[in-house]
Protein backbone atom coordinates (compact mmCIF):
# COMPACT_ATOMS: atom_id res chain seq x y z
CA UNK A 1 0.00 0.00 0.00
CA UNK A 2 1.30 3.11 -0.99
CA UNK A 3 1.81 6.76 0.82
CA UNK A 4 -1.94 7.90 -1.27
CA UNK A 5 -3.65 4.70 -0.57
CA UNK A 6 -2.67 4.70 3.22
CA UNK A 7 -3.80 8.31 3.56
CA UNK A 8 -7.63 7.56 1.63
CA UNK A 9 -7.75 4.57 4.06
CA UNK A 10 -6.88 6.06 7.12
CA UNK A 11 -9.36 9.22 6.25
CA UNK A 12 -12.01 6.29 5.57
CA UNK A 13 -11.39 5.02 8.99
CA UNK A 14 -11.95 8.17 10.72
CA UNK A 15 -15.00 8.88 9.36
CA UNK A 16 -16.34 5.42 11.18
CA UNK A 17 -14.40 6.23 14.64
CA UNK A 18 -16.95 7.74 16.11
CA UNK A 19 -19.55 5.01 15.45
CA UNK A 20 -17.17 2.65 16.59
CA UNK A 21 -16.50 4.33 19.79
CA UNK A 22 -20.07 4.54 20.57
CA UNK A 23 -20.94 0.43 19.92
CA UNK A 24 -17.30 -0.29 21.96
CA UNK A 25 -18.69 1.68 24.75
CA UNK A 26 -21.71 0.54 25.24
CA UNK A 27 -20.55 -3.09 24.73
CA UNK A 28 -17.79 -2.12 27.36
CA UNK A 29 -18.66 -0.28 30.09
CA UNK A 30 -15.19 1.24 29.87
CA UNK A 31 -13.73 4.20 27.93
CA UNK A 32 -10.41 2.73 27.55
CA UNK A 33 -11.34 -1.21 26.33
CA UNK A 34 -13.71 1.22 23.99
CA UNK A 35 -10.43 3.13 22.65
CA UNK A 36 -8.80 -0.47 22.61
CA UNK A 37 -11.22 -1.77 20.37
CA UNK A 38 -11.50 0.65 18.15
CA UNK A 39 -7.52 0.72 18.18
CA UNK A 40 -7.64 -2.78 17.42
CA UNK A 41 -10.24 -2.46 14.38
CA UNK A 42 -8.05 -0.05 13.01
CA UNK A 43 -4.92 -2.53 13.02
CA UNK A 44 -7.01 -5.41 11.47
CA UNK A 45 -8.57 -3.39 8.61
CA UNK A 46 -4.41 -2.57 8.12
CA UNK A 47 -4.08 -5.96 7.73
CA UNK A 48 -7.02 -6.77 5.29
CA UNK A 49 -7.38 -5.62 1.53
CA UNK A 50 -9.62 -2.72 1.96
CA UNK A 51 -10.67 -2.48 -1.68
CA UNK A 52 -12.37 -6.20 -1.10
CA UNK A 53 -15.05 -4.60 1.64
CA UNK A 54 -18.12 -3.67 -0.19
CA UNK A 55 -19.40 -2.11 2.77
CA UNK A 56 -16.57 -0.37 4.90
CA UNK A 57 -19.76 0.70 7.94
CA UNK A 58 -20.51 -2.65 8.11
CA UNK A 59 -17.16 -3.93 7.97
CA UNK A 60 -15.93 -2.18 10.63
CA UNK A 61 -19.10 -2.46 13.06
CA UNK A 62 -18.73 -6.16 12.40
CA UNK A 63 -14.70 -6.47 13.51
CA UNK A 64 -15.44 -3.79 16.61
CA UNK A 65 -18.36 -5.79 17.82
CA UNK A 66 -16.58 -9.33 17.67
CA UNK A 67 -13.44 -8.10 19.39
CA UNK A 68 -15.54 -6.47 22.12
CA UNK A 69 -17.46 -9.88 22.56
CA UNK A 70 -14.21 -11.46 23.20
CA UNK A 71 -13.04 -8.87 25.54
CA UNK A 72 -16.33 -9.61 27.34
CA UNK A 73 -16.28 -13.56 27.30
CA UNK A 74 -12.96 -12.85 28.79
CA UNK A 75 -13.76 -10.51 31.12
CA UNK A 76 -16.01 -13.42 32.99
CA UNK A 77 -13.57 -16.35 32.50
CA UNK A 78 -11.25 -14.23 34.48
CA UNK A 79 -13.50 -12.61 37.01
CA UNK A 80 -12.64 -13.23 40.41
CA UNK A 81 -14.89 -10.44 41.92
CA UNK A 82 -17.26 -11.36 44.51
CA UNK A 83 -20.95 -11.11 43.62
CA UNK A 84 -20.87 -8.01 46.04
CA UNK A 85 -18.48 -6.50 43.98
CA UNK A 86 -20.13 -7.35 40.36
CA UNK A 87 -23.77 -5.35 42.15
CA UNK A 88 -21.65 -2.33 43.30
CA UNK A 89 -19.60 -1.98 39.51
CA UNK A 90 -20.43 1.50 37.87
CA UNK A 91 -19.37 2.07 34.44
CA UNK A 92 -17.26 4.98 33.60
CA UNK A 93 -19.63 7.77 33.26
CA UNK A 94 -19.01 10.54 30.53
CA UNK A 95 -18.99 13.84 32.65
CA UNK A 96 -19.59 17.35 30.79
CA UNK A 97 -20.32 20.67 32.09
CA UNK A 98 -24.43 21.81 31.82
CA UNK A 99 -25.25 22.50 28.36
CA UNK A 100 -21.77 22.29 26.88
CA UNK A 101 -21.42 18.46 25.88
CA UNK A 102 -18.28 17.80 23.92
CA UNK A 103 -18.82 16.83 20.10
CA UNK A 104 -17.05 13.56 20.84
CA UNK A 105 -19.22 12.65 23.70
CA UNK A 106 -22.51 14.04 22.23
CA UNK A 107 -21.87 10.78 19.46
CA UNK A 108 -21.61 8.55 22.45
CA UNK A 109 -24.85 10.04 24.18
CA UNK A 110 -26.87 10.07 20.82
CA UNK A 111 -29.58 7.76 22.41
CA UNK A 112 -29.50 8.86 25.67
CA UNK A 113 -27.36 5.83 27.76
CA UNK A 114 -27.72 7.16 30.72
CA UNK A 115 -25.10 5.97 33.43
CA UNK A 116 -27.74 3.45 35.08
CA UNK A 117 -29.05 1.72 31.98
CA UNK A 118 -24.93 0.84 31.72
CA UNK A 119 -25.31 -0.80 34.76
CA UNK A 120 -28.10 -2.95 34.02
CA UNK A 121 -26.17 -3.59 30.53
CA UNK A 122 -23.62 -4.59 33.07
CA UNK A 123 -25.57 -7.34 33.87
CA UNK A 124 -26.22 -8.36 30.75
CA UNK A 125 -24.21 -11.95 29.44
CA UNK A 126 -22.07 -11.20 26.25
CA UNK A 127 -24.60 -12.42 23.85
CA UNK A 128 -27.21 -10.71 25.25
CA UNK A 129 -25.54 -7.13 25.53
CA UNK A 130 -24.25 -7.83 21.94
CA UNK A 131 -27.57 -8.31 20.86
CA UNK A 132 -29.25 -5.82 22.45
CA UNK A 133 -26.44 -3.30 21.41
CA UNK A 134 -26.51 -3.91 18.08
CA UNK A 135 -30.21 -4.25 17.37
CA UNK A 136 -31.37 -1.94 19.49
CA UNK A 137 -29.10 1.04 19.49
CA UNK A 138 -27.82 0.76 15.85
CA UNK A 139 -30.85 -0.91 13.93
CA UNK A 140 -28.44 -4.01 13.18
CA UNK A 141 -30.47 -6.35 11.93
CA UNK A 142 -30.84 -10.06 13.69
CA UNK A 143 -29.72 -11.88 10.66
CA UNK A 144 -26.21 -9.60 10.22
CA UNK A 145 -25.86 -9.92 14.58
CA UNK A 146 -26.23 -13.91 14.92
CA UNK A 147 -23.06 -14.77 13.14
CA UNK A 148 -21.53 -13.12 15.59
CA UNK A 149 -22.57 -15.51 18.19
CA UNK A 150 -23.04 -18.26 16.43
CA UNK A 151 -27.00 -18.34 16.80
CA UNK A 152 -29.76 -18.40 14.71
CA UNK A 153 -31.72 -15.14 13.66
CA UNK A 154 -34.49 -16.61 16.33
CA UNK A 155 -32.54 -17.09 19.39
CA UNK A 156 -30.49 -13.69 18.57
CA UNK A 157 -34.10 -11.91 18.69
CA UNK A 158 -34.91 -13.64 21.95
CA UNK A 159 -31.73 -12.69 23.82
CA UNK A 160 -32.22 -9.21 22.51
CA UNK A 161 -36.20 -9.39 23.98
CA UNK A 162 -34.74 -11.00 27.12
CA UNK A 163 -32.38 -8.24 27.81
CA UNK A 164 -34.76 -5.22 26.33
CA UNK A 165 -36.73 -6.38 29.27
CA UNK A 166 -33.93 -6.80 32.15
CA UNK A 167 -33.30 -2.87 30.88
CA UNK A 168 -36.71 -1.50 31.13
CA UNK A 169 -37.57 -3.06 34.55
CA UNK A 170 -34.20 -2.43 36.07
CA UNK A 171 -33.56 1.34 33.98
CA UNK A 172 -36.82 3.47 33.46
CA UNK A 173 -36.19 6.12 31.17
CA UNK A 174 -35.53 9.36 32.76
CA UNK A 175 -37.59 12.21 32.32
CA UNK A 176 -36.37 13.86 28.92
CA UNK A 177 -36.72 17.84 30.42
CA UNK A 178 -33.53 18.40 31.79
CA UNK A 179 -34.31 21.41 33.75
CA UNK A 180 -36.72 19.15 35.64
CA UNK A 181 -34.10 16.46 36.22
CA UNK A 182 -31.84 19.24 37.68
CA UNK A 183 -35.11 20.76 40.04
CA UNK A 184 -34.95 17.27 41.52
CA UNK A 185 -31.38 17.27 42.36
CA UNK A 186 -30.84 20.32 43.39
CA UNK A 187 -33.88 19.53 45.99
CA UNK A 188 -31.86 16.96 47.03
CA UNK A 189 -29.09 18.70 48.04
CA UNK A 190 -30.69 21.37 49.50
CA UNK A 191 -32.50 18.73 51.82
CA UNK A 192 -29.17 17.09 52.81
CA UNK A 193 -27.60 20.47 53.43
CA UNK A 194 -30.56 21.34 55.74
CA UNK A 195 -30.93 18.26 57.43
CA UNK A 196 -34.66 17.92 56.19
CA UNK A 197 -34.74 14.69 56.53
CA UNK A 198 -38.49 14.15 54.89
CA UNK A 199 -38.15 16.31 52.35
CA UNK A 200 -35.07 13.83 51.45
CA UNK A 201 -37.59 11.29 51.31
CA UNK A 202 -39.94 12.71 48.85
CA UNK A 203 -37.61 13.69 46.28
CA UNK A 204 -36.64 10.00 46.41
CA UNK A 205 -38.70 7.49 44.96
CA UNK A 206 -39.89 4.57 47.14
CA UNK A 207 -37.81 2.14 45.78
CA UNK A 208 -35.08 4.16 44.87
CA UNK A 209 -31.58 2.15 44.36
CA UNK A 210 -28.14 4.18 45.23
CA UNK A 211 -25.08 2.48 44.22
CA UNK A 212 -21.55 3.17 45.41
CA UNK A 213 -18.30 1.93 43.28
CA UNK A 214 -15.59 3.02 45.67
CA UNK A 215 -13.35 0.41 44.16
CA UNK A 216 -11.95 -2.98 44.68
CA UNK A 217 -12.46 -4.05 48.56
CA UNK A 218 -13.28 -0.02 49.08
CA UNK A 219 -15.86 0.54 51.89
CA UNK A 220 -17.76 2.82 50.25
CA UNK A 221 -18.83 0.10 47.55
CA UNK A 222 -22.07 -0.36 48.95
CA UNK A 223 -26.06 -1.00 47.49
CA UNK A 224 -28.61 0.66 49.24
CA UNK A 225 -32.36 0.20 48.34
CA UNK A 226 -35.56 2.51 49.76
CA UNK A 227 -36.00 6.44 50.06
CA UNK A 228 -35.75 6.06 54.09
CA UNK A 229 -32.52 3.86 53.72
CA UNK A 230 -31.14 6.14 50.94
CA UNK A 231 -32.14 9.51 52.95
CA UNK A 232 -30.37 8.11 55.96
CA UNK A 233 -26.89 8.73 54.33
CA UNK A 234 -28.51 12.73 54.59
CA UNK A 235 -24.86 13.53 56.89
CA UNK A 236 -22.75 12.05 54.10
CA UNK A 237 -24.37 14.51 51.28
CA UNK A 238 -24.61 17.37 53.49
CA UNK A 239 -20.81 17.28 54.27
CA UNK A 240 -20.46 16.88 50.48
CA UNK A 241 -22.79 19.93 49.53
CA UNK A 242 -19.82 22.62 49.47
CA UNK A 243 -17.95 20.96 46.70
CA UNK A 244 -20.53 19.89 44.73
CA UNK A 245 -19.92 21.05 40.77
CA UNK A 246 -23.36 20.66 38.86
CA UNK A 247 -22.53 18.53 35.88
CA UNK A 248 -24.06 16.39 32.85
CA UNK A 249 -23.60 12.64 33.45
CA UNK A 250 -24.01 10.68 30.72
CA UNK A 251 -26.35 13.46 29.17
CA UNK A 252 -28.28 13.54 32.35
CA UNK A 253 -28.25 15.87 35.58
CA UNK A 254 -25.63 14.78 37.99
CA UNK A 255 -22.75 16.23 39.66
CA UNK A 256 -19.28 15.89 40.54
CA UNK A 257 -17.49 16.52 44.39
CA UNK A 258 -14.32 18.57 43.61
CA UNK A 259 -12.01 18.90 46.72
CA UNK A 260 -8.56 21.12 45.93
CA UNK A 261 -8.88 20.69 42.15
CA UNK A 262 -9.72 16.91 41.93
CA UNK A 263 -12.67 14.72 41.75
CA UNK A 264 -13.46 12.75 44.74
CA UNK A 265 -16.76 11.34 43.20
CA UNK A 266 -19.01 11.77 40.41
CA UNK A 267 -22.90 10.96 40.86
CA UNK A 268 -25.36 10.16 38.75
CA UNK A 269 -29.18 10.64 39.10
CA UNK A 270 -32.24 9.01 36.86
CA UNK A 271 -35.36 11.62 37.54
CA UNK A 272 -38.51 9.88 36.52
CA UNK A 273 -41.64 11.87 37.23
CA UNK A 274 -39.89 14.10 39.23
CA UNK A 275 -38.50 11.49 41.97
CA UNK A 276 -35.04 9.98 41.92
CA UNK A 277 -35.57 6.73 41.35
CA UNK A 278 -31.39 5.79 41.33
CA UNK A 279 -28.11 7.07 41.73
CA UNK A 280 -24.95 5.64 40.42
CA UNK A 281 -21.75 7.13 42.42
CA UNK A 282 -18.40 6.37 41.26
CA UNK A 283 -15.53 7.24 44.32
CA UNK A 284 -13.06 4.88 43.32
CA UNK A 285 -9.85 7.24 43.38
CA UNK A 286 -7.78 5.25 40.94
CA UNK A 287 -10.56 5.41 38.28
CA UNK A 288 -11.13 9.41 39.53
CA UNK A 289 -7.54 10.41 38.68
CA UNK A 290 -8.38 10.10 35.19
CA UNK A 291 -11.21 12.73 35.43
CA UNK A 292 -10.44 15.99 34.22
CA UNK A 293 -12.69 18.69 36.37
CA UNK A 294 -11.31 21.53 35.48
CA UNK A 295 -14.49 22.50 32.64
CA UNK A 296 -16.66 22.21 35.45
CA UNK A 297 -18.02 25.36 36.80
CA UNK A 298 -17.05 26.73 40.31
Amino acid sequence: MDEDDRASLTERFEEHRSHLRAVSYRMLGSLAEADDAVQETWLRLNRTDADEIENLGGWLTTVVSRICLNLLRSREQRREDPVERLETRVPDPLVSPERRIDPEQEVLLADSVGLALMVVMESLAPAERLAFVLHDMFAVPFDEIAPLIEKSAAATRQLASRARRRVQGQAPAPDADLARQREAVDAFFAAARDGRFEALVAVLDPDVVLRSDGGAGGALSVVLHGARTVAGQAVTYSVLTPYVRPALINGAAGVVVVRKGRAVSVMAFTVVGGRIVAIDVLSDPERLKLLDVTALEV
